[in-house]
């Protein structure tokens, strides 16, 4: 079925209030920010708008090549639901006009014009396409997120805008902080510097408000000592007698979370009532089920996930722990960890923005009003708290200048600038000049981090290369193991078995060799893998990405890797001496 030219836009959504000045916003001008709340309709609606300014006779004929139009997520679980929304919108099957890309799972055809992806699968495009050639435009989605991959790709495509004209790009943010991306993308055409002319391209910021019902916040801090699940079930018990009938979302930091929160809930019997997690690593199916609201008042339990990049249907209350998991680089350690931390202000906004959609709302905190108002206005950028030496790595590779000279939104702390060359230093990746080494422009086509690289690299010389291939894989992705609150002692029981005296990493290859049994080279046999798991208090899910991610590794490196299921130990040695040259701040002499 190919796509009819009914864009079918729903009325009831605010930002189709603005489709027309959008659209000829698009026409006119390269770059364009739009700024709504969540829940607008701006995520689904855009790509469309794009699509039918392109559409154009006038700009077509202007423009003759009619190539895709990128819309970026920061999460797969966006991208894929969010595809398949506008795909039902517009009646047409998925992977055909409308289609996705995420890491593992590619539904795009020769048909497709409006593809939905991560981010972080176009910023891998950038490797083999500079001028990303293929897109007519391009729109960066909850870019006030601020993640990594969003500021690199908000200062390449700054560059790259001066040479390609015929490109349109579309900044679309949940704040109102949107001035500064169109401050950051005005700029002085090169004709303009050579006639001496002083004409600035301007950047148009278009608002498209929601509309909103009355949202009641209320405050509940937790006691001294108070398990997050039981303040998340004193909180509920709370919004249940204040509204019983309606759909309640509540904020957790993680997965974890999700699960010991859900079976306290569940515990609770509420009438008429279902309990839903929602985190990345749930089956489609089940991700799929928050958002076809049935009979059942629905409690949905979800990460920050929700606070933007996924609008839930139905809800009526939000429950806000004021938590979240964020990633950090601590340099000493020379580590990237996830630790639970306050969200900021306008993240809080953004939670208590989710109710009052469909009715009036009500926003219950787990945390003192005294302590939101001392909260930062925003959350830090990613780039101000996490290693570059990925980055360095990747503007090295491209020909991108010095990280320094960059037009990034917010400038890099020069500490972090410097840790970034130091480890790419240590790992054999540049130079004393600062330029790539062999091993650097290896490091570079491999996707993970520069010191996992560089492990990889070093086990093809000891000969150890599969081995070390699970090890990376395995540090590139969530631990399987599971470890339950009330069944802790049984799950370290069962973990046991893969357990070594000397080595940690020798565990994982233990615990590789009996879940690969599962695996048949082409495919999981999902049945007996999920019986195995379940017996062994391990995440099937997390197995199959884990193996996804060998899989990938094996695919991708120039020196060629076979995985198998072989029996034998490794080179203990030869093991260790690989992982050591990827992490060398780490060895510490003995006695």
């Amino acid at each position: 079925m190919s796509f009819s030219g009914r864009w079918n836009y729903p009325g009831e959504l605010p930002v189709v209030e603005r489709r027309e000045e959008i659209i000829a916003a698009i026409r006119e001008n390269q770059v364009v920010v739009v700024v709504s709340d969540t829940g607008s309709g701006k995520t689904t609606q855009l790509p469309k708008m794009v699509a039918e300014a392109l559409e154009d006779s006038n700009f077509k004929s202007q423009h003759s090549r009619k190539r895709l139009i990128g819309c970026t997520q920061p999460r797969r679980i966006a991208a894929v639901s969010v595809a398949k929304r506008v795909a039902e919108e517009l009646a047409v099957p998925l992977g055909g006009f409308v289609g996705y890309q995420v890491r593992f799972d590619d539904k795009t055809s020769r048909e497709t014009r409006i593809k939905f992806m991560t981010d972080g699968i176009l910023l891998a495009e950038t490797q083999g396409d500079a001028g990303l050639a293929k897109y007519d435009a391009l729109i960066l989605d909850e870019a006030h997120e601020r993640s990594l991959n969003i500021d690199f790709l908000l200062g390449y495509l700054k560059r790259l805008l001066e040479k390609r004209p015929d490109l349109r790009v579309v900044i679309s943010s949940a704040t109102l902080d949107a001035g500064a991306f169109a401050a950051f993308f005005e700029r002085t055409p090169q004709s303009s510097i050579d006639n001496h002319q002083s004409t600035i391209l301007r950047v148009p910021v278009i608002e498209a408000p929601g509309r909103m019902f009355p949202v009641a916040e209320f405050f509940l801090p937790g006691k001294d000592d108070e398990e997050l699940a039981s303040l998340v079930a004193r909180g509920m018990d709370q919004l249940n007698d204040i509204d019983p009938m309606g759909d309640t979302l509540i904020f957790l930091p993680g997965e974890r979370e999700i699960r010991e929160c859900a079976d306290a809930l569940e515990g609770r019997r509420y009438k008429n009532t279902e309990v839903l997690p929602l985190f990345a690593r749930l089956g489609m199916a089940d991700q799929q089920r928050v958002f076809e609201p049935g009979r059942l008042r629905r409690i949905v339990l979800a990460t920050n996930v929700a606070e933007t990049s996924l609008t839930i249907p139905r809800i009526a209350c939000v429950l806000d722990s004021g938590l979240a998991r964020v990633s950090r680089w601590n340099a000493a350690k020379g580590v990237q960890r996830l630790q639970v931390e306050p969200v900021s202000q306008a993240s809080a906004r953004q939670r208590k923005g989710r109710c009052g959609r469909v009715r009036d709302g009500v926003c219950l905190r787990l945390y003192a009003e005294e302590d939101l108002l001392d909260r930062p206005d925003f959350t830090e950028p990613e780039i101000r708290r996490s290693s570059l030496a990925g980055v360095i790595l990747r503007m090295k590779s491209l020909g991108l200048p010095e990280i320094s000279e960059f037009p990034f939104l917010d400038p890099p702390n020069p500490k972090a600038v410097a840790e970034g060359y130091r480890t790419l230093r240590e790992v054999g990746a540049l130079d004393k000049e600062r330029e790539l080494t062999e091993i650097g422009e290896e490091l570079a086509r491999l996707p993970v981090d520069p010191r996992m690289g560089r492990m990889l690299i070093e086990a093809h010389h000891e000969k150890c290369v599969e081995e070390v291939t699970v090890i990376v894989a395995a540090l590139e992705t969530t631990d399987p193991r599971e470890r339950p609150a009330e069944k802790k002692r049984e799950a370290d029981a069962a973990h046991a078995k893969w357990n070594d005296p000397d080595s940690d990493f020798m565990a994982i290859l233990n615990l590789w060799r009996d879940v690969s049994n599962y695996y048949d080279g082409r495919r999981w046999k999902w049945n007996q893998l999920r019986k195995f798991c379940g017996a062994n208090f391990l995440n099937a899910k997390r197995v199959t990405e884990w193996g996804n991610v060998i899989e990938e590794l094996a695919e991708i490196s120039t020196f060629k890797i076979q995985i198998s299921r072989k029996r034998e130990d490794p080179d203990y040695g030869a093991l260790h001496r690989s992982l050591l040259a990827g992490a060398p701040r780490q060895i510490r002499a003995v006695g």
